[in-house]
């Protein structure tokens, strides 16, 4: 009798123990069949396409220094060394609150300017069990411009508001493959004080930027923003939509971009409505932005 309860009970374990594997198996090959979500990584290479910001972001508790260098026209001939001999520049830290959020604040000599800006990512480019076909994010900064007031008429008050502008834009990207990736920046500019009555304090212009990838640290960029302008022709200062090239290359720590364009300015508010350089009349600027990046 106790040799026929011990044998019953050992095949009632054996059954039970095969259910409990089977079970484990099935889980697990639930598991593995599951859809996964594919995001596209590396659009860009860097914050900033050329002169504009991309869609990437400082991933969370990580800072980047990042300092950019505008040289002279390249019309100053060898008496100006090509430009060489004047510059321009523009520093900054930038850090990465969230994934989905990036600060950042700066001070450049054009125009004695400070800004500080802040960019949400709102979708990413993905595939699989969750498919979004583009990359999007909104930056949004202020502008401080410090130049001395010039003279003007006595009584005349000037305001601490009137040095202020004010950028948004929607960042709209797309990785089409491994090597080309495109962005649409539709963009609203806001200036509290102009030059003169036809001058515009509201500004809207599209943006446009594309990378290249040559190789895995090299990639040519381009980039155009094309700036609407209703009295453009009856302005005291010719403008002119800002066309920038460049060239990315990544060593290491460092995301080093070279550039050729007709912009002086730095920032939104200086080089989409105040760009007075020509491509044709050799008003180009040879420029670079260096980044360190410093984790936390």
């Amino acid at each position: 009798m106790k040799k026929r309860l011990v044998i019953f009970t050992g095949l009632c374990l054996a059954l039970f123990s095969g259910n409990v594997k089977s079970q484990d198996l099935d889980a697990l090959l639930d598991a593995e069949s599951k859809p996964t979500v594919d995001y596209a990584t590396a659009t860009f290479k860097s914050t900033r396409i050329i002169n504009g910001h991309s869609i990437e972001q400082m991933k969370q508790k990580q800072l980047e220094f990042r300092i950019s260098h505008r040289f002279g026209t390249l019309n100053n001939g060898a008496y100006g060394l090509w430009g060489l001999d004047q510059s321009t520049i523009h520093f900054s830290l930038e850090y990465g609150v969230k994934d989905w959020l990036m600060l950042g604040a700066g001070r450049g000599s054009f125009n004695k300017t400070y800004d500080a800006f802040a960019k949400f990512r709102i979708l990413r480019q993905s595939s699989g069990a969750s498919s979004m076909p583009i990359h999007l994010s909104y930056f949004t900064s202020v502008e401080l411009n410090t130049l001395k007031f010039p003279e003007r008429p006595e009584g005349t008050t000037n305001y601490f508001s009137s040095r202020l502008a004010y950028v948004s834009q929607l960042l709209i990207a797309r990785k089409f493959t491994e090597n080309l990736s495109a962005q649409l920046t539709p963009t609203y500019i806001h200036r509290n004080l102009v030059k003169t009555e036809l001058d515009q304090n509201d500004i809207f212009a599209l943006g446009a930027g594309a990378r290249y990838k040559l190789t895995k640290r090299l990639s040519l960029n381009a980039e155009y923003y094309y700036t609407y302008n209703p009295n453009a022709k009856f302005l005291e200062t010719r403008y002119y939509n800002a066309c920038s090239l460049g060239v990315d290359i990544e060593t290491g720590g460092h995301v080093f971009q070279i550039m050729l364009t007709n912009s002086l300015g730095m920032r939104e508010a200086s080089f989409i409505p105040q760009t007075t350089g020509k491509w044709g009349n050799g008003d180009i600027h040879l420029g670079f932005n260096i980044s360190r990046v410093f984790a936390f």
